[in-house]
């Protein structure tokens, strides 16, 4: 059976697709943790929400907003964008990038899927359609739009002159970010089965440094597109498919030249920026981006439980496993704390020195599939339905 591309990351924890025959013979279902009891120590409050089109609904999108100089830029599956004020929410602007059709019939969606991603003068969102738009931050207007590779899955990186995507059919692109014309591309090559959704790169002393569908970290030279190294992190085992899985779908993260990367069904492992060798590694996976900050890396792992471990040969410090199968986003850290939401819309506070919760909140009912999104004193968050949110502690 040749499969593309398998659900949506979320998905694999919740229902395993109960006795789904490409899987397994067996009914194969996973329970969501009942909501801890939390005694609040303090409690986040809604400085404001806005409405952002549609949402993405019950759809896998890397949708999530992004901030700079005082604006929030957001938005939905449809073709909605919008620019908000991250004091009070208020509109700045909106463009709808859907296809006209005519005065009866209902636009064709652009199915908006990759980003927000602002850096200076744009906002940079991709699509399903594999379109790629570059809207000028003043106004909305299209600055330039491009055709890439495959689905634009993984948001826009904007990296010396350059707009990188990874596309859903593992391929890299490197755009001019003047005018969007395609500057390289690099085949990362693809597995006959993989999860829906890429690694957006990260970029570090003239590379992009990207995961993969087939359990590799690649290295590539940003103004030549030449490949310098790659390195598997996550070998393809087991006796059903989801054991096979081994994508790279999170994000590497760079700090004082090791490369940290993290696949489903694999490990997270240190790699020398210079070389790609392995420092050292553990057996963990995830779909889910990861911090790192303060000689700490900080996840949520394919069963949901979140950890905190050292840098320095990955020593686990502390686990806090209340959560697990609620679909948890990537977390954020604010003020001091770990945050993450869920899927049925809660938003869970911990502390970072011990895993405890410290605060929880109920959001909103739709549910959270994207991380939530730092801008000044205030915690952005988009739910499924498209409601904006500005948490303040």
């Amino acid at each position: 059976m040749q499969l593309r591309k398998l659900l949506l990351p979320g998905l694999l924890s919740v229902t395993l697709l109960s006795g789904c025959s490409l899987f397994s013979g067996e009914e194969d279902v996973v329970k969501m943790s009942p909501l801890p009891t939390v005694e609040n120590q303090f409690d986040p409050q809604t400085a404001w929400s806005a409405s952002v089109g549609d949402g993405i609904g019950d759809f896998y999108s890397n949708l999530h907003p992004a901030f700079q100089d005082g604006t929030v830029y957001a938005a939905d599956r449809h073709g909605v964008v919008k620019a908000m004020n991250i004091a009070d929410g208020k509109e700045v602007w909106r463009v709808d990038l859907s296809e006209k059709t005519g005065w009866l019939s209902r636009n064709r969606p652009a199915l908006l899927s990759g980003g927000v991603t602002v850096a200076g003068a744009h906002a940079y969102v991709g699509s399903e359609k594999a379109q790629v738009y570059a809207l000028n931050t003043a106004d909305g207007t299209i600055a330039w739009q491009t055709r890439v590779a495959g689905e634009a899955l993984s948001r826009p990186i904007v990296s010396d002159g350059l707009v990188l995507v990874h596309t859903s059919n593992g391929i890299l692109q490197a755009l001019n970010e003047s005018d969007g014309a395609v500057k390289w591309t690099v085949n990362l090559d693809m597995p006959s089965l993989s999860l829906r959704g890429e690694s957006a790169p990260t970029t570090a002393y003239g590379a992009a440094i990207v995961g993969g569908d087939n359990g590799r970290v690649s290295a590539v030279l940003m103004q030549q597109g030449q490949m310098i190294w790659q390195q598997r992190i996550s070998q393809a085992t087991g006796a059903t498919e989801i054991d096979r899985l081994s994508d790279v779908d999170t994000t590497p993260v760079v700090v004082n030249g090791v490369v940290y990367a993290l696949a489903y069904n694999g490990n997270l492992t240190a790699l020398d920026l210079r070389s790609g060798q392995i420092m050292w590694k553990r057996e963990l996976g995830s779909v889910n981006d990861f911090v790192v900050d303060g000689g700490r890396i900080y996840l949520v792992d394919q069963n949901d439980r979140l950890l905190a471990l050292n840098t320095e040969g990955g020593v686990t410090l502390w686990t806090q496993s209340d959560l697990l199968h609620r679909n948890l986003t990537a977390p954020a850290l604010y003020n001091g704390y770990l945050v993450v939401g869920d899927s049925e819309g809660y938003m869970h506070w911990i502390n970072t020195d011990d895993g405890r919760f410290v605060a929880q909140q109920k959001v909103d009912g739709s549910g959270f599939l994207t991380e939530p999104v730092v801008a000044n004193d205030k915690l952005l968050i988009q739910a499924k339905d498209g409601t904006l949110y500005a948490i303040t502690r």
